[in-house]
Order: C-alpha cells, then sequence, then structure tokens
C-alpha cells in the first residue's frame, strides 16, 4: 500500500510564555534600576545640606560681613546633613543604617546593619544605581574638602574658622565610617579589605618594574 505521513503536533507548553514574560519583566526592572532615581527628594537633600554648608564656607566674606552668622549657618547646615543622611537618606538610597542603642545594663554600643536578604529580592525592589552613585559621591568628596579646609585653615592662620572645619570633619567623617562599616562589616573586615588593597597596589607595583627591567 502507499506510505502513510504521520505528523505529532506538540502542545505549546504555556509555561514557555510564562518564563519570557517573566525575563522580560526582570530585564526591565533591571534596566530601570541602573538609570531611575525612585527617591528624587531624598537624593536631592542628601546632597543640599552638605553643598551648602560648603558653599557657605567659601562665599562666606562674600554673603556677609558678620562672622558669627555664617559659623551658625554652616553649623545648622551640617546638623541637618548629619541627620539626613544618618536617619533618612542611607536607608531610602542604599539600605544601610546605623545608630547608637542602650541596652537594658545602661551599656551603650553601636549598630551597623544593612538591608537583609537582597540576593532574593527583585531588581525592582534594590536601590538604584544611581542613587547608589549620589549617595557614595557626596558621603565621600564632602568630608574629603573639610579636611582639606583644615590644613587650609591650619596654614592661612585663620584660627577663627579652625572650629568650624573641624566641626565638619567630624560629623561628616562620623557618617562616612559608620556607613563604611555597614557596607562593609566588622572592623576585621574593613582591615582585610584594605591590606588586600594594598598588597595587590604593591604586588602590580612589583610586576611592572620587572617587565621593565
Amino acid at each position: 500500500g502507499q506510505p502513510v505521513n504521520l505528523t505529532v503536533v506538540f502542545p505549546k507548553d504555556s509555561n514557555d510564555d510564562d518564563v519570557s514574560l517573566f525575563d522580560a519583566e526582570e530585564d526591565s526592572a533591571r534596566k530601570s534600576r541602573k538609570s531611575k532615581i525612585k527617591h528624587p527628594v531624598a537624593s536631592f537633600f542628601h546632597l543640599f545640606f552638605r553643598v551648602s554648608a560648603i558653599l557657605v564656607y567659601l562665599l562666606c566674606e562674600l554673603l556677609s560681613n558678620s562672622f558669627i552668622a555664617c559659623m551658625v549657618t554652616i553649623i545648622l547646615l551640617l546638623s541637618c546633613d548629619f541627620w539626613t543622611v544618618k536617619n533618612i537618606t542611607g536607608r531610602l538610597l542604599v539600605g544601610l543604617r546605623w545608630w547608637n542603642q542602650v541596652d537594658e545594663d545602661g551599656n551603650s554600643r553601636w549598630v551597623f546593619e544593612s538591608r537583609k536578604g537582597q540576593a532574593q529580592q527583585l531588581p525592582a525592589s534594590l536601590p538604584s544605581d544611581s542613587e547608589a552613585r549620589i549617595f557614595w559621591l557626596g558621603l565621600i568628596i564632602c568630608p574629603v574638602l573639610w579636611v582639606i579646609f583644615t590644613f587650609t585653615t591650619l596654614f592661612s592662620f585663620r584660627i577663627k574658622w579652625l572650629a568650624v572645619v573641624i566641626m565638619g570633619v567630624v560629623l561628616q567623617g562620623a557618617n562616612l565610617y559608620g556607613y563604611v562599616r555597614c557596607k562593609v562589616g566588622t572592623r576585621t573586615n574593613l582591615k582585610n579589605m584594605a591590606t588586600s588593597y594594598f598588597g595587590k597596589q604593591l604586588f602590580k607595583q612589583a610586576v611592572s618594574k620587572q617587565e621593565e627591567s
């Protein structure tokens, strides 16, 4: 007899559509996470107080002839910045926070926390890369500027500004230290991280010298 052609048609698995749809949503969330600023108000005030304090310090002689008025303004801006960064922007922008806790025995201890379970969260619920960049750049650059102001104040013998610049170093340096501890962990981890970094730099220099020779 004549041969019979049999065509077997398998039903399309509906899970394929679900998986591709889920992947598409995840990719879209990951792309939006890189550029989207989810907390514009927090991002603005993270930089506003600390940048304003630096600008008032640099332009104080042009803005006002009163040293007391400029000093009080800078101290208020630094205090507002310390409170805002410590209690609001760190938690919203990068999921970190630190505070002082007094236990039942009256002992005071510092607590450094980072948001738990980030690896299990969807990208849409993670901190934005743009917000994290704003947070860390503002957190690192401004204390460095206050350290520079401290040296320039000493070298130019503007002793009356010394208390102001030291307060800038202390308040903004405290937030920087606190959030680095939250990000890195214990002091041992921070020390190991620094040792590893300098070890890599020394190794690179040794290798480059051998290549040159």
